[in-house]
């Protein structure tokens, strides 16, 4: 059984584990699936929105499909959900993210 397959196995068992969702998406992204990858970012997002390591990954997985705009939204709602956490780094990480690509256009 692939490292897919005992992911997606497992996320049948728990559909709205969030560690499941984001680990899946990440294994999609290796395997260069970024559609697959996005719509499991989705079902994350939608599940568990605080999970704050998501948006820096979607962020640039928006980025690689040439979706600055989105990518750009996707950077904000993080921002704006580290600091609400207090996650300080992730908040760096994102804003850091959001300067580069915004100074880019």
């Amino acid at each position: 059984m692939t490292r897919l397959e005992q992911l997606q196995s497992l996320l049948t068992e728990s559909p709205q584990d969030s560690f499941l969702l984001f680990a899946l998406a990440k294994e999609f992204e290796s395997q260069g699936d970024d559609s697959a990858a996005r719509r499991h970012y989705g079902r994350l997002r939608e599940a568990d929105p605080d999970y704050i390591g998501l948006y820096y990954h979607l962020g640039k997985l928006l980025e690689r499909q040439q979706d600055p705009a989105a990518a750009v939204a996707v950077y904000e709602d993080g921002i704006a959900r580290a600091r609400s956490a207090g996650d300080m780094h992730a908040l760096s990480e994102l804003a850091g993210a959001k300067l580069e690509l915004v100074d880019e256009d």
